[in-house]
């Protein structure tokens, strides 16, 4: 209708409704925004209010274009507007009463919208942004308490596996004397000793001229904490009683050590550094606590450790004692044997030869050469087992050798031989003796004792040769030492058992055979030579025993 034309000019979409649904007029803003009209009914499916519950089944009820048709004043309400891409939009509906007909002014409030939308949402982050920053304050406060508390229990940790680890009371000091000087920045710091009412600097950490073993002492507000069981935390500019003064105040912590309500010492700690301690106070109180036990801890093991030490000392003394004994005894009966041995020996043989002369003078008065010859030849084999009869004696008195208590030059070689003598029928038939024997001096030792080491070894090889085999002496001079080795070939001596073949008691032969003392004692007698002996074994292959004496 031309009269409605005037609203071509509104920039705003207006359209005019005749009774309820005779769309009479669009302007040209109507057109261009809402292309896509075809018939009102249609339009109001698309319209709805910005807020508007629905209620009912009826959709029109609710439709704000039916709202304005009906109404019968004049009509206001923001509306959303949904166009075919799915674009919401929002508009101001005024709707003005002409008769019959309904004008419709939609004013595009889409930007107010989004802008106060965006302003809520805006506001929602500052909120929300305002709530994070609480938050993370509070989540930096929490991660700073347990870094704090963490450093805190790593440190305590240290220390304690520090002083689980060791018994030894300097390094333990030194360990949390250098940690706590690491925490705190200390230029300087020790542990006092008390005792007598005087403290006493044992141990240090940092500067290399602390004064040690020298008597300390602190003013009364350092001693009514220190007696009090408390740290004493201060600037000042004397260290101690009577100490030289610093040049500018210095932080100085003292931290009493107690065990079962009994001062034992203090740490003392300087540092340059300007601070407040709180949370590091705990820290102290744990390690004073842990220090205070663990010096105690180590002071008793050090104890211990020294009974045990006097204990094994005495022991070894008295098996040494023992063992001397038992070879003196030994030996002692051994020479009383031979002795009565070789006189009841020598009283026979005696005879025996007196009895040979005179058959060798009547041997030469027969005349039957046959006779004469043939009790020659007997009165010769009775001479060598004379002679030889009295060799054995004389190399029994020579073995013995009660009479030789004294330190004397002796041929090593030649006792080796007089030994083999002795022991000639435990290798007579079954062992062979291969001899290398070196251009050796004499030397200063107790010949009987050392023939009693060879007795032994050279029966213990005999012993562990099972059918026939050989033993190998010799003798050499490496660098003013005389070097004695005697090699069997025997069964050996299983590993496990080469580190025990020299303690007393210890014996692989059956019940009744050996009594594990002849090795045992040889190693003693080898001591008593200032020298050295040894074994190297391999199962089935034999065992060489090695012995070094010092020449000089």
């Amino acid at each position: 209708m031309k009269k409605f034309d005037f609203f071509n000019q509104y920039r705003d979409p207006v359209i005019v409704i005749k009774d309820y649904d005779e769309v009479v007029f669009k302007n040209n803003s109507f057109c261009r925004i809402f292309n896509q009209f075809t018939d009102i009914k249609r339009f109001a499916h698309k319209i709805n209010f910005d807020m508007c519950p629905l209620d009912s089944e009826n959709v029109d009820l609710y439709s704000p274009i039916f709202q304005a048709i009906t109404s019968e004043e004049n009509f206001f309400a923001r509306i959303s507007y949904t166009n075919n891409a799915g674009k919401i939009l929002y508009y101001d509906m005024t709707s003005v009463k002409r008769g019959a007909y309904t004008i419709l002014f939609f004013t595009d409030v889409s930007s107010d919208i989004l802008l106060e939308n965006n302003t809520k949402e805006q506001q929602k982050n500052l909120e929300r942004l305002k709530q994070l920053e609480d938050e993370n304050e509070e989540l930096q406060k929490i991660k700073q308490n347990a870094q704090t508390q963490a450093f805190r229990i790593a440190l305590i940790n240290k220390v304690s596996n520090i002083i689980r680890e060791s018994m030894d009371i300097k390094i333990i000091q030194n360990s949390v004397l250098k940690e706590l000087s690491m925490m705190f920045g200390c230029f300087k710091a020790y542990y006092a000793e008390y005792n007598n009412e005087e403290f006493t600097i044992t141990e240090s950490y940092g500067e290399n001229n602390i004064k040690k073993e020298i008597p300390i002492k602190f003013d009364e507000i350092v001693m009514s904490k220190i007696n009090n069981q408390e740290i004493f935390i201060g600037y000042s500019l004397s260290e101690y009683v009577g100490a030289t003064p610093f040049k500018q105040s210095v932080l100085k912590i003292v931290v009493p050590i107690f065990h079962l309500q009994k001062m034992i010492g203090v740490i003392v700690l300087l540092s340059y550094q300007k601070r407040e301690l709180n949370e590091e106070l705990e820290i102290l109180d744990a390690v004073s606590s842990q220090l205070g036990n663990a010096i105690i801890r180590a002071e008793l093991y050090r104890k211990n450790a020294q009974n045990v030490k006097e204990l094994k000392q005495a022991l070894d003394e008295l098996k040494a004692t023992q063992l001397q004994l038992i070879n003196s005894e030994k030996m002692a009966s051994l020479g009383q044997l031979v002795a009565g041995i070789a006189h009841e020996i020598n009283t026979p043989v005696a005879s025996i030869k007196s009895n040979n002369d005179i058959l060798a003078k009547l041997t030469s008065k027969i005349e039957d050469e046959n006779i004469k010859q043939m009790f020659e030849q007997i009165n010769q084999i009775d001479k060598e087992a004379i002679d030889r009869i009295s060799k054995i004696v004389v190399s029994l008195k020579k073995f013995v050798r009660l009479d030789e208590a004294e330190l004397q030059l002796a041929d090593i070689n030649k006792e080796m031989d007089l030994t083999l003598e002795i022991i000639r029928h435990e290798t007579k038939n079954k062992v062979e003796i291969e001899k290398h024997y070196g251009n050796i001096p004499q030397i200063k030792c107790y010949p009987n004792m050392l023939n009693q080491v060879f007795t032994n070894i050279l029966i213990n090889a005999c012993q562990s040769i099972e059918n026939k085999g050989k033993i190998i002496i010799s003798t050499e001079l490496k660098e003013h030492m005389l070097e004695i080795k005697i090699k069997d070939t025997g069964k050996g001596i299983p590993k496990e058992n080469l580190n025990k073949i020299f303690t007393a008691g210890f014996t692989t032969k059956g019940v009744g055979v050996g009594t594990g003392l002849g090795l045992a004692i040889s190693q003693k007698i080898i001591d008593k030579h200032n020298g050295k002996i040894r074994v190297i074994s391999e199962l089935g292959v034999g065992s060489e025993f090695i012995i070094t004496i010092p020449c000089e």
